[in-house]
């Protein structure tokens, strides 16, 4: 049987809550890089915004309300993945500043 003392057990659970918040905050960085930043969503943006456009000059009111709607979808799009990433680097930070006062609190 494996026998640790409560410093070794603190120190233990202070690594594994460390690695959780590094990972977390690596998740969330790759996240906002990906979703938010990536050339994919600009590109249909821009689309989008063409398209309305070319229905506003040629009168076509169904053409203009499937891109406005299109677009308000992506804005949404953008806005979730965006608070995902910022929530978790969020949790990140917290877990790895618990894993800190951990690591203090060893003797």
């Amino acid at each position: 049987m494996l026998s640790m003392n409560v410093n070794d057990f603190v120190l233990t659970l202070a690594l594994v809550v460390l690695g959780l918040g590094l990972l977390t905050f690596i998740l969330g960085v790759i996240i906002i890089l990906v979703k938010v930043m990536g050339k994919a969503t600009t590109t249909i943006a821009n689309e989008t915004t063409k398209l309305a456009q070319k229905g506003i000059t040629e009168e076509v009111a169904g053409l203009v309300g499937n891109a406005s709607t299109m677009l308000d979808s992506l804005k949404d799009f953008v806005r979730t993945a965006a608070g995902m990433g910022i929530f978790l680097v969020m949790i990140g930070i917290l877990l790895m500043s618990g894993s800190f006062v951990l690591i203090t609190q060893v003797h």
